[in-house]
C-alpha cells in the first residue's frame, strides 16, 4: 500500500495574455500569478474547497525583482509570495522567495515533495510569472499603473544568490546577457566537433524548427508559428543577428505575459479531500548540480552538470532514456539542448520530441519560471498517457546550474534524492589557469560577435596565451571594424591572435602591428590643459588639481584616464622631484568614486588604480597628498598611497564603502590595518567611522595639520623642505622601504646588501653632498 505521505502534483495551471487579443486586460506579475494560481486550484478541486489547505506558497522570482533593466516605472512588491496569497485569500505558514535561476522551479518542487513526505507541510502552492511584454506596452502607450505593493509578513527570501553567474572579469569583457555568453559556448561547442559554421548553423536550425512546431499547436505559445530550417537562419529585418551563431528566432522570448503554478500535496490529503487519482502526479527521481563561472570550465562546449544531472534522475527514477515517452529539455539557446541531449544519446530529430511547451524562442522564456510551465504542461501529457513517463530538464544561468524531474502517473513511493556525488565530480573537473592581463600573442578558444541593431558592436573572445596557455578574456576595441569584420569574414576558432591588456580590459588584433595602430604609443608629457584636472608646475614640483567640485571632486573612468598621464608624465620627468595631489575647493579632497556616474556607466580603472596611484609600482618619487574638507573612500586610499599627507583642521577620513553596498578594494582593506592600529582599522571598515584631522595624526595616518584651507600651502612647505635632500638619496630610500616592509625578519631587513646602495655610492649627488657639507655652502643636487 502506498505511504499517505508520499507527495504528488495535483493540479496545474498557465496563463498567456497577448496585446494584440480582445480580452488582453493587462495584468501584472502578481495578478498573472494569482490567475495560474487560481487555474491550478480549479485542476485540482477548486479554490474555494483548497484556499484554507495551502500552507505554503513558493514564487518564483521575477526579472523585475532581479534585473536593473527590467525596472518599471509602475512599481512592484516587495513581497512577492504574500501579495500572490492575498489575492488568493490563502494565509500559507510557510512563503518561499526563490533565488534566480531557471532551474529554480524544478528545485522548488523537490523541496516541496521532501517537506510534504517529511510532514512538515500538507499542500504548497508553486507560482511563477513575466509581464515584461505588457510593461513594455504601457510604458510606449503612455500609461500610468500602480503595481507597487508592500507586505509586512514573513517570508523565506532566498536572494538573487548570482555568484557564478556575474564575475568582474567576465563584465568587464561584456560578458553580462544571455546571447553573449552562450554565444561562447555554441561556439566551443563547435570547435569540440570541428564543425563549419554553415554546417552547425543548420544543427541548430534543425534542432529548433520542431520547437517552433510544438509551439505552433500550444494555445499558451507566445509566438506559435511553425518555422523551417532555412527560416530559422536566414537573416532578414525580423530576424537579424544577436550574437554569433545566433539569429532572433534561435534566441530566447522574453517580451511575454506569461504564468504557470503547480499545486503539491500528499497522497492522503489528496484522498481526504476527494481530488481524483487521475489528477494525481508522481515525482519519480530528480537531481541537480551546479558549475563553475565561465572563465574556470575545462570545456566551454560541455556542462558536465547538466549532463550528470538528468543522469542522475533517471537513475533515481530506475529507467533508461528510451523509456521515457515525454522530454522539456530549457532551451534558452541551442547548446542548452544539445549538451544533455549527447549525455543521454538522443538525437535532435527523436520522434518523441524534446519540448512539450514548444521552447523558450517560441513558445516563450519568462524568466525563471519558464520550467514550471514545462512541468504543467508534462503533467496533461501524462494524464492523458497512463503510465508513460516523462524527463524535465531545467537550466539556470549560462549552463551554470541544472535540476531534472522524472514524472509519471504510475504510483511510487518518494525516496529523497542526494545530489552530492555528482556535484563532488563536477567540482573535481580541472580548471584552467586565468590571466587577467594578457599581453602577447594567442590562439581562439572561442568567440562571439555582437550585433546592434543596425550592425555588429563588438567581439567577444576567450583564448590561450601562447607562452603559458593561460586563458584569457578580450574584446575587439571600440570602432575596429577592421578587426570586428574579419571576425565576421573568416571562421576565427583555432586562429591566431595578439591581445594587450589596458585598465578598461584586454584588446584583440590579427597582428601586432593592428594593436600598434589602434594603440600608438603616448609620449610621457604634460598637456597644456586637461578636462577634469588643473597642472602646475612649480620648478620642481608638479601640483595635480582634482578639479571636479560639482560632485566633490569624485572621479571617474575619464578623470583617472588623466591621471594616469599626468603621474606617467612625472615620474618620467628628471627635472620634476615631487608631486602633491589635491582637490578643487575648501570642502572635499576627493569623495571617491563617482557614484551617480558609475550607476549609468561602464566603470573601470587604469591599471595603475584609482586615481593612477593606489596600483601604481616601481615609484620613485616621493607623492604629497594636501587634504582640504573630506577624504572619503577612494579619497583615503589615495592618501593611503601617497608617501606623505597634509590636512587641514577641516578634514575627515574614512572608508564608506560598507554604507553603500562596497569594499575598499583600491588599497583600502590593505594599506589601512598597516598605517594604523588594527581594531581601529577594522572599526573604520566595518562601520564607515571617520576621523577628524586631530585623530588622524594621533594615529599615524597623516604628517601634518594647518589651518582650514591652507593644505595646499601646507603641502608645499613640506616639498619645499624635501626638495632641500639629495633627490637621488630620496629615491633609493624610498625603494629600500619599499622593497624591506614585506620582509618579516626586521634584521635580515638591515643585513640585505640592496643593490641601491651601490647605485647611490656611484652617484653624482652622494659626491655632491659630503664636498658641500665640508665647504659649508648649500649642495647642488643633479638627481644622477
Amino acid at each position: 500500500m502506498l505511504d499517505p505521505s508520499t507527495p504528488i502534483i495535483v493540479g496545474v495551471g498557465q496563463i498567456t495574455e497577448k496585446i494584440e487579443r480582445p480580452d488582453y486586460r493587462g495584468l501584472s506579475n502578481v495578478e498573472l500569478a494569482a490567475e495560474a494560481a487560481r487555474r491550478a486550484c480549479a485542476d485540482a478541486l477548486g479554490l474555494e474547497q483548497l484556499a484554507a489547505r495551502i500552507d505554503a506558497i513558493g514564487a518564483l522570482r521575477t526579472f523585475e525583482h532581479t534585473t536593473p533593466q527590467y525596472a518599471t516605472p509602475f512599481g512592484k512588491s516587495n513581497n512577492f509570495p504574500h501579495s500572490i496569497a492575498r489575492r488568493l485569500g490563502v494565509t500559507p505558514r510557510t512563503a518561499i522567495w526563490a533565488k534566480v535561476g531557471g532551474d529554480s522551479p524544478q528545485n522548488l518542487v523537490s523541496e516541496f515533495c521532501e517537506k510534504i513526505a517529511a510532514g512538515a507541510l500538507n499542500m504548497a502552492l508553486l507560482c511563477g510569472s513575466e509581464a515584461i511584454s505588457t510593461a513594455k506596452h504601457l510604458v510606449a502607450e503612455k500609461k500610468v499603473v500602480d503595481w507597487g505593493e508592500s507586505i509586512d509578513a514573513p517570508v523565506d527570501d532566498r536572494g538573487l544568490a548570482l555568484k557564478g553567474l556575474r564575475t568582474r572579469y567576465g563584465r568587464q569583457h561584456k560578458i553580462a546577457g544571455g546571447p553573449d555568453s552562450y554565444g561562447l559556448l555554441e561556439n566551443a561547442r563547435r570547435a569540440r566537433l570541428g564543425l563549419s559554421r554553415e554546417a552547425y548553423a543548420l544543427e541548430m536550425a534543425r534542432l529548433f524548427a520542431p520547437f517552433s512546431r510544438v509551439a505552433a499547436s500550444n494555445p499558451y505559445a507566445t509566438a506559435p508559428v511553425a518555422y523551417t530550417p532555412e527560416e530559422l537562419l536566414a537573416v532578414t529585418e525580423r530576424n537579424r543577428m544577436i550574437a554569433a551563431p545566433y539569429t532572433r528566432l534561435l534566441v530566447a522570448r522574453d517580451q511575454v505575459n506569461q504564468a504557470a503554478a503547480l499545486l503539491i500535496t500528499s497522497v492522503g490529503f489528496a484522498s481526504t479531500l476527494g481530488i481524483p487519482e487521475n489528477k494525481w502526479v508522481f515525482l519519480h527521481g530528480y537531481a541537480h548540480a551546479e558549475e563553475r563561472e565561465i572563465e574556470r570550465r575545462a570545456d566551454l562546449g560541455v556542462a558536465l552538470s547538466a549532463q550528470l544531472a538528468a543522469r542522475a534522475a533517471l537513475d533515481a527514477a530506475g529507467l533508461r532514456p528510451e523509456q521515457i515517452s515525454f522530454f522539456d529539455f530549457y532551451s534558452c539557446f541551442p547548446i542548452a539542448v544539445f549538451n544533455v541531449c549527447e549525455a543521454l544519446g538522443l538525437k535532435a530529430d527523436d520522434p518523441r520530441g524534446l519540448t512539450v511547451t514548444g521552447g523558450l524562442p517560441y513558445f516563450g522564456g519568462p524568466g525563471n519560471s519558464y520550467s514550471t510551465h514545462a512541468i504543467a504542461t508534462m503533467v496533461e501529457r501524462l494524464r492523458a498517457k497512463p503510465g508513460s513517463f516523462g524527463l524535465i530538464g531545467a537550466n539556470g544561468g549560462h549552463l551554470s546550474k541544472y535540476a531534472a524531474g522524472v514524472y509519471s502517473m504510475t504510483p511510487r513511493e518518494f525516496r529523497t534524492c542526494d545530489s552530492t556525488a555528482i556535484q563532488a565530480r563536477v567540482d573535481a573537473q580541472p580548471a584552467p589557469e586565468l590571466v587577467y592581463e594578457a599581453d602577447g600573442p594567442g590562439v581562439i578558444e572561442t568567440y562571439t560577435v555582437v550585433y546592434g541593431k543596425e550592425a555588429p558592436s563588438h567581439a567577444i573572445v576567450v583564448g590561450r596565451l601562447d607562452r603559458t596557455g593561460q586563458r584569457f578574456f578580450a574584446n575587439t576595441h571600440e570602432g575596429d571594424t577592421r578587426t570586428l569584420q574579419e571576425l565576421i569574414d573568416q571562421d576565427p576558432l583555432g586562429r591566431r591572435i595578439f591581445v594587450r591588456s589596458f585598465g578598461f580590459g584586454n584588446r584583440l588584433a590579427f597582428s601586432e602591428e593592428r594593436l600598434a595602430e589602434l594603440f600608438p604609443p603616448k609620449p610621457a608629457r604634460l598637456r597644456e590643459k586637461y578636462e577634469f584636472m588643473l597642472v602646475e608646475r612649480r620648478e620642481r614640483v608638479l601640483e595635480v588639481t582634482m578639479n571636479r567640485p560639482e560632485v566633490r571632486n569624485a572621479l571617474h573612468p575619464p578623470a583617472h584616464e588623466e591621471l594616469d598621464e599626468i603621474f606617467d608624465a612625472f615620474f618620467a620627468d628628471p627635472d620634476l622631484w615631487v608631486a602633491i595631489i589635491t582637490g578643487a575647493g575648501k570642502e572635499s579632497f576627493t569623495a571617491g568614486n563617482d557614484l551617480k556616474y558609475s550607476a549609468k556607466n561602464p566603470v573601470y580603472l587604469p591599471k595603475t588604480g584609482f586615481a593612477a596611484l593606489t596600483r601604481r609600482g616601481n615609484r620613485s618619487k616621493p607623492i604629497i597628498a594636501a587634504v582640504n574638507g573630506f577624504a572619503i573612500g577612494g579619497g583615503l586610499e589615495i592618501c593611503l598611497a601617497c608617501e606623505l599627507v597634509v590636512a587641514d583642521a577641516n578634514a575627515k577620513f574614512g572608508l564608506n564603502e560598507v554604507k553603500v553596498g562596497l569594499v575598499a578594494g583600491e588599497g583600502g582593506l590593505v594599506r589601512l590595518p598597516r598605517r594604523v592600529p588594527p581594531l581601529l582599522a577594522r572599526e573604520m571598515i566595518l562601520t564607515g567611522r571617520r576621523l577628524s584631522a586631530e585623530e588622524a595624526l594621533a594615529v599615524g595616518l597623516i604628517n601634518r595639520i594647518t589651518p582650514p584651507g591652507e593644505a595646499l600651502e601646507g603641502a608645499r612647505q613640506l616639498a619645499d623642505e624635501i626638495l632641500e635632500a639629495s633627490p637621488t638619496s630620496v629615491r633609493i630610500s624610498l625603494k629600500i622601504m619599499r622593497d624591506t616592509e614585506s620582509m618579516p625578519d626586521e634584521l635580515a631587513a638591515v643585513r640585505w646588501k640592496h643593490p641601491g646602495i651601490d647605485e647611490l655610492m656611484t652617484s653624482e649627488d652622494a659626491m655632491e653632498g659630503p664636498v658641500a657639507f665640508a665647504q659649508k655652502r648649500k649642495p647642488l643636487w643633479k638627481n644622477r
